[in-house]
């Protein structure tokens, strides 16, 4: 997921300034939990993925507590895992996307949460309040959660590119084609395109997923790790996979940029906000948590990056360009084309990492 830094975007509309404009004077006394800071210096160190925090959020929280919230970025969940699994280097709350919740569970690196600390996650959905990928919600607290599909110049293509076949299997877009640059994504939806699940464990089919994307390569612009949203913004490419957020940020500075699911379906994923072992600010981490899904917070972070969110209490303050926005939210249509991405065990992901070597060689 990759999200340009707010402060690079000063044209973005805020509807809720007003919002944003109080929470950090709202927030002081009534939803974070007293008297559980004391015994703990007044810092918090947050790993996050690139513009995916509201614009004043951190700042509302230092005015909120006292706590001075420091921020550094990852490009995706393969570089957060491969920092965390040589041990925590000093982070409090992270952000991994839930398959990679479940391969970090297994590999012992979160921390259990209190509730009791975090009063705020009665604001949830229902449906978020508990997760297969982490029962009770023992190790998570969800944070945004989305698809993944197509964003497109619509002057640039014949109609809605409705299908994965336009950037995996034609020519048709040729040097005008960014995907992402992660090994799971990128072959489970060539996987998905050729009537698979993303999640495939076989080897006959993510081998010819492999090849699918070796003979496409001529006609892909790149493999972009942090920029696909960019590239299309700019006119680099027509067509890029992408996260939905960051292409909807960019259609509010374009108005011919789109974004859809294609027919055959696409990921469906979940960030979840956790606490790494060895976290050395442990209450602070559940101070923020709690803070993040105040409601007033939760709807002013929401409006400014543009995810779906699953704070039942912070939607409930948005407007309907946003709670109707079917890129935001899908329809039950879409929804049941997709499919939440899973931690395929160590097998499997030696399969993808070693498709994805002779891909990027190829």
């Amino acid at each position: 997921m990759t999200r340009r830094s707010p402060l690079l975007r000063p044209t973005r509309r805020n509807f809720m300034s007003g919002i944003a404009g109080v929470a950090g004077v709202a927030a002081g006394l009534t939803f974070l939990p007293r008297g559980t800071m004391a015994d703990e210096e007044k810092k918090l160190s947050f790993y996050n993925w690139d513009t995916y925090i509201g614009e004043t959020t951190l700042d509302d929280f230092n005015k909120a507590t006292g706590i001075e919230a420091k921020m550094d970025l990852y490009a995706d969940n393969a570089e957060l895992f491969a920092k965390l699994k040589e041990g925590n280097p000093g982070y409090d709350v992270i952000v991994p996307t839930n398959d990679y919740v479940e391969r970090m569970l297994k590999a012992e690196i979160l921390e259990t949460l209190d509730h009791s600390m975090i009063p705020n996650m009665s604001n949830l959905e229902t449906a978020f309040q508990d997760a297969n990928f982490d029962p009770g919600r023992a190790h998570t607290v969800p944070y945004m959660w989305g698809t993944i599909g197509i964003g497109y110049r619509g002057k640039k293509v014949e109609g809605v590119p409705a299908s994965w076949k336009w950037l995996y299997d034609s020519d048709k877009y040729a040097g005008k084609i960014a995907l992402l640059g992660d090994a799971l994504t990128v072959i489970g939806h060539a996987a998905k395109y050729l009537g698979h699940s993303l999640n495939t464990k076989d080897p006959a089919q993510i081998k010819q997923a492999e090849e699918l994307i070796i003979a496409q390569k001529k006609h892909i612009k790149v493999f972009a790790n942090d920029n696909g949203q960019d590239l299309l913004l700019s006119g680099e490419v027509n067509l890029t996979q992408e996260w939905n957020g960051d292409i909807l940020q960019v259609m509010e500075e374009d108005d011919d940029i789109g974004y859809v699911v294609p027919t055959e379906g696409g990921v469906l994923w979940q960030d979840c906000m956790c606490i790494p072992k060895g976290a050395p600010h442990p209450k602070n981490a559940h101070a923020f948590m709690n803070f993040i899904l105040d409601a007033d917070v939760g709807a002013a972070i929401a409006d400014f990056i543009q995810y779906a969110t699953p704070n039942r209490a912070a939607k409930g303050k948005m407007e309907d360009s946003y709670t109707k926005n079917p890129a935001i939210f899908p329809t039950e249509e879409t929804l049941a084309k997709c499919e939440p991405a899973l931690y395929l065990g160590e097998e499997a992901t030696r399969l993808y990492d070693e498709a994805w070597t002779r891909i990027k060689a190829a």
